[in-house]
């Protein structure tokens, strides 16, 4: 039986939390015809009225009312909009948050359920003000992040990642999230050969796991204007393996080091080796997740020796390298078993 995919988009509506995930489920379909198999997921778009404006200006029309009940296994996708919007609900937001109440309790709740909720970016939010959240891990996009925890105060809100999955329940940080989200979700009903089809047809360089940061080390830390930190902080980010020092780095900067660690201080709030040290992880993180030994994780990252890298992920996360993948690889199984 074709599960349903329900959008349920308010006003001002993201339009790449739609257009996104869509394209994905879309997508999957595609692939599942050429294998002679029937398409997995039927579209459905519904609001609390039949004309929407989305947040670029672009109306979406002929929408479906909010079905009074769910009659066959369906996804509901709950939508996102711009941070200033989701701020000030409105009686269309309100109408959501009642249907959400109404129809998707039951349906959640009920003994292996074939129904889900899913949000993307402030979706969660109304999620949030329905009273679906008690003691559900569950994310937002960063900038709602202190609202959500005063909406959901019994909520595990999780600070910092890209997606999360809890039983039916999943939300996601928000715009590319949500494809990552609808993949990871592809993957798990109709297997991973086929979501990773659907990802290179979407040109998606890398698929993201739940265990994820919202924001990489490559973007953390760059909400600034200062042209002589963002000039090390790219140097940083596309030679991490180089031997870098402070005397180096402020070479690259001309000025002194002294006054480099102030400016990186004041700007990016880390200093410049600990940022170094930060993407360096990360790329280690990334080695390991594609197999490689700690040693050759360390070697691609630019750590000196598998020790450093230990040291260092230490100070960073606690515990090991080896057990932090392991962890990844068990969170994975138990996804792809659900």
């Amino acid at each position: 039986m074709a599960i349903d995919i329900l959008f349920v988009i308010p006003p001002d509506a993201l339009l790449l939390d739609i257009a996104g995930p869509a394209e994905a489920f879309r997508l999957a379909n595609l692939h599942r015809g050429r294998r002679g198999e029937n398409e997995r997921f039927r579209l459905r778009f519904a609001g609390p009225e039949p004309r929407i404006e989305s947040s670029v200006g672009m109306p979406l029309v002929e929408l479906e009312p909010l079905p009074e009940a769910l009659k066959s296994p369906t996804w509901v996708i709950v939508v996102g909009q711009p941070a200033v919007v989701a701020a000030r609900p409105t009686p269309a937001t309100a109408e959501i948050e009642r249907w959400l109440d109404r129809t998707m309790r039951k349906a959640l709740a009920a003994r292996n359920t074939a129904h889900r909720l899913l949000t993307i970016c402030s979706g969660t939010l109304l999620a949030a003000r329905a009273g679906l959240l008690r003691n559900i891990e569950c994310t937002t996009h960063h900038e709602l992040l202190e609202s959500l925890h005063a909406h959901a105060p019994q909520a595990q809100v999780v600070d910092d990642c890209v997606y999360l999955v809890d039983g039916p329940f999943a939300s996601s940080a928000g715009i590319t999230a949500s494809i990552d989200l609808a993949l990871h979700l592809i993957g798990r009903e109709c297997g991973e050969a086929l979501a990773a089809s659907v990802a290179r047809d979407m040109v998606v360089y890398v698929r993201r796991s739940p265990l994820d940061a919202e924001l990489s080390p490559f973007l953390a830390h760059r909400r600034h204007l200062h042209p002589l930190v963002h000039r090390v902080q790219d140097a940083l980010a596309a030679d991490a393996r180089r031997e870098w020092d402070m005397a180096s780095l402020a070479a690259l900067a001309n000025v002194s080091e002294r006054h480099l660690l102030r400016l990186f201080r004041e700007h990016a709030g880390v200093t410049p080796l600990e940022l170094l040290e930060t993407i360096r992880l990360e790329r280690a993180r990334k080695s390991l997740e594609r197999g490689a030994t700690v040693t050759r994780a360390a070697d691609d990252a630019g750590f000196s020796s598998g020790l450093q890298l230990r040291r260092a992920w230490r100070r960073q996360w606690s515990g090991s390298p080896r057990d932090a993948m392991s962890r990844v690889s068990e969170t994975m199984s138990a996804s792809s078993a659900d």
